[in-house]
């Protein structure tokens, strides 16, 4: 999700009086119109705009002051003048904004799981403020990390701003228990709140009162499932005028992404998983709208809306939890890499069809480098190869990188696996005579190939698969297979179309060896008769003489296959 930005217009009263938090409006234009009105109208001897963006990752605010104008000068360090507040919040109200509920789902993961409620449902329910008061050094403890966290970045002390806080914070509770006390909570039927939302719609603080309605629809839900249920029918009774409509879809997105955010929520509403990777590829699922048959009926009808693109703030929440899972050091697979990479491949096959507004490709594809960048370490790896033939620890390697993604994990990878190529290991598995020569010959070609279609930099395939040809070079000299063929009793047409073969089988490395054979593959083809002989041999009967023309055909196709061109050969076949 972008970082969340706002404007705070301040005014000065008097020669020397000090700033005071006059308005905070999402435009900029608007903030700055404000301020210049203000001293146009003379209410206030000097104004300033401050641009307000908050981090998502930190749960900080940055500050920059981009507009002031006053009759008057007062002489402020420039550090304490756009320090950041002391306060991320200011009055009761701004406990209930996006990031606020964010930063108490931050900071009390553990006891809105063990009570199964959402941000939204505690801070509009009584009961469960009365119970988190009552843990004492849980509620302490929250407030003093957002203290600490706000002090760092000020000149407030923390003890100053834990007391600005408390006091804050007890506001807050006890206008919940006073509209508690006062009913000011409606109780309606689950029929009723597309009336309430109507009845509710354009009053200061309609959201406040419709939140507590929906929180107090769930206080007896036996679940998360039915909670998720329950939202989405109300949802779908909402109201077709603009405004109860817009209050009762927002509510419901910003209650179901609160569910949706939950770690404990999402194991009960997906259920166990055998793995991370089965844990996302039902998240995937349900990003994508797939309803499954194994979803409960919350679930179920969370999916279809979302096939429907309703509820963005939701399928954003589901968005941003598949990137985070996909950042996580926890490993997909952790009792095989090789189950771990077909994972990370089929889950990315799929999530690849849901990029766009809720899911930007910038974000997967860093997500997934970070996780291709951890399966590239030493330690992964080394277990990975552990026990593996020569040959089948370089195949393993180019495995690997068919499977990852990011040019510096392709580089890693490269500069590890260079060393298994021209290891004595490798030089000595080849060179072993109690194995097929050929066999050899062609799984240092099958290699080379591999190596040519992988993402390694051009420099490093080139240096990879010349290596393999020197050492099939090497090989071949000596296995003598090139000169068996040439010391054959046979003539020149047997001898070309044994070489014909080994070379359609990929059995030569490119390009000393191959060029080897197809120079001696040349060589017959021009001795005389090579045509003649060439067509003699070919199987026939009394019914169905020899066609020239498909033979020749099949003899161009398979030159073409040993890397010499139709012109080539037409030259130098000999009648």
């Amino acid at each position: 999700m972008p970082n969340q930005i706002h404007y705070e217009v301040f005014r000065r009263a008097g020669a020397r009086g000090g700033w005071n938090l006059l308005e905070v409006v999402a435009s900029r234009d608007t903030a700055i119109k404000l301020a210049q009105t203000l001293m146009a109208e003379e209410k206030a001897t000097g104004v300033k705009v401050v641009k307000e963006t908050y981090n998502d990752d930190t749960g900080d605010f940055l500050t920059l002051k981009i507009f002031e104008e006053g009759h008057n000068s007062v002489s402020i360090p420039a550090n304490a003048e756009d320090a950041p507040h002391a306060l991320p919040c200011f009055k009761p109200d701004d406990l209930y904004s996006y990031h606020a509920r964010a930063t108490i789902a931050r900071l009390l993961p553990d006891f809105l799981a063990r009570n199964k409620v959402t941000v939204t449902e505690l801070i509009h329910r009584a009961d469960l403020l009365e119970k988190l008061e009552a843990t004492g050094t849980l509620y302490q403890h929250a407030i003093q990390k957002v203290a600490v966290a706000q002090a760092a970045s000020t000149t407030t002390g923390v003890q100053q701003i834990i007391k600005s806080l408390n006091d804050l914070a007890t506001k807050a509770f006890h206008r919940v228990y006073r509209d508690q006390r006062q009913g000011k909570f409606p109780d309606p039927r689950p029929d009723q709140f597309a009336i309430l939302a109507a009845k509710l719609a354009g009053q200061g603080d309609a959201a406040y009162l419709f939140n507590g309605a929906l929180a107090r629809h769930l206080k007896d839900a036996t679940g998360w499932d039915e909670k998720v249920f329950r939202l989405i029918t109300v949802m779908e009774d909402a109201p077709q005028e603009d405004m109860p409509r817009k209050l009762v879809l927002s509510s419901v997105d910003a209650m179901v992404a609160e569910v949706l955010g939950g770690s404990s929520a999402l194991r009960d509403l997906l259920g166990q998983a055998e793995n991370l990777a089965e844990m996302l590829r039902r998240l995937v699922d349900l990003f994508l709208g797939k309803v499954k048959p194994d979803m409960g009926e919350g679930l179920a009808q969370l999916a279809r809306h979302f096939a429907a693109d309703d509820l963005p703030e939701a399928r954003t929440a589901i968005a941003n939890r598949i990137v985070a899972e996909f950042k996580a050091n926890k490993r997909l697979c952790p009792d095989s890499l090789v189950e771990e990479l077909k994972a990370l491949r089929s889950i990315a096959n799929s999530i690849v069809l849901g990029v766009g507004k809720y899911l930007s490709h910038e974000d997967l594809v860093g997500a997934f480098t970070l996780r291709s960048e951890r399966l590239v370490h030493p330690e992964v790896l080394g277990e990975y190869l552990d026990g593996a033939m020569p040959d089948e620890k370089v195949e393993r390697m180019l495995f690997v990188e068919d499977n990852i993604i990011g040019a510096k994990n392709k580089r890693t990878l490269a500069t590890m696996t260079l060393p298994l190529l021209t290891s004595a290991p490798f030089d000595n598995q080849f060179q072993d005579a109690k194995l097929p020569l050929v066999k050899r010959l062609q799984r240092l070609a099958n290699l080379q190939m591999r190596i040519r279609r992988c993402g390694f930099i051009e420099e490093t395939r080139a240096e990879m698969c010349e290596k393999l040809d020197r050492l099939a070079m090497a090989v071949e000299a000596r296995g003598r297979l090139l000169d068996a063929i040439k010391a054959r009793p046979t003539n020149h047409v047997e001898k070309a179309t044994t070489l014909l073969k080994l070379a359609t089988q990929s059995v030569f490395t490119e390009p000393l060896l191959a060029a080897k054979a197809r120079e001696m593959i040349l060589g017959y083809l021009s001795q005389p008769g090579f045509l003649s002989g060439y067509l003699a041999q070919l199987p026939r009967d009394e019914d169905h003489p020899p066609d020239s023309e498909k033979a020749m055909s099949t003899l161009m196709a398979d030159l073409n296959k040993a890397g010499i061109t139709a012109e080539t050969g037409l030259k130098s076949i000999a009648a």
